[in-house]
C-alpha cells in the first residue's frame, strides 16, 4: 500500500510540474528546448565545474553526516532533510542563475525556478 501511494503521489508531483511549465510557457512566451530524459545540459564549461562541485561537496556532506548518525546511535532525520533541502535548492538556483545569465534563452530560468517552488517543500 505505500509504494502504490508513493507511486501515485511521484505522478501527481510530475503531472503537477508539467502544468506549472505549460502554463508559464504560454504566459511567458518561453521555447521550448528539446532534453534528453534524465540527462543534465549544462550552460557552459563554468556551470558544469560549479555543478559538479556542489554534487561532490553535498555527497561527501551526506555520507559524513550517515557516519555521524552510526557514531552516536541516533539518527537525526531532520538535520538530513534540512541538509538535503539547502543542496536541492543551492542546485536548482545555480542552474536557473547560469540560465538567466549565460542561455540563449534566459526565460528558461522561470521554469527551473518555477520546478525548484515546486520540489522544495515535498
Amino acid at each position: 500500500m505505500f509504494w502504490l501511494l508513493f507511486a501515485l503521489s511521484a505522478l501527481g508531483i510530475f503531472i503537477l510540474i508539467a502544468i506549472v511549465k505549460l502554463v508559464l510557457r504560454k504566459i511567458f512566451n518561453i521555447e521550448k528546448e528539446e532534453k534528453k530524459l534524465f540527462s543534465y545540459n549544462h550552460i557552459n564549461e563554468l556551470h558544469k565545474k560549479v555543478d559538479w562541485g556542489i554534487r561532490i561537496s553535498s555527497s561527501i556532506i551526506l555520507i559524513l553526516l550517515v557516519f555521524y548518525s552510526i557514531e552516536l546511535q541516533e539518527y537525526p532525520a531532520i538535520l538530513s532533510l534540512i541538509v538535503l533541502v539547502i543542496f536541492t535548492t543551492i542546485d536548482f538556483a545555480v542552474k536557473a542563475f547560469f540560465e538567466w545569465r549565460y542561455s540563449d534563452n534566459p526565460k528558461q530560468s522561470i521554469l527551473t525556478i518555477s520546478e525548484m517552488i515546486i520540489w522544495i517543500p515535498l
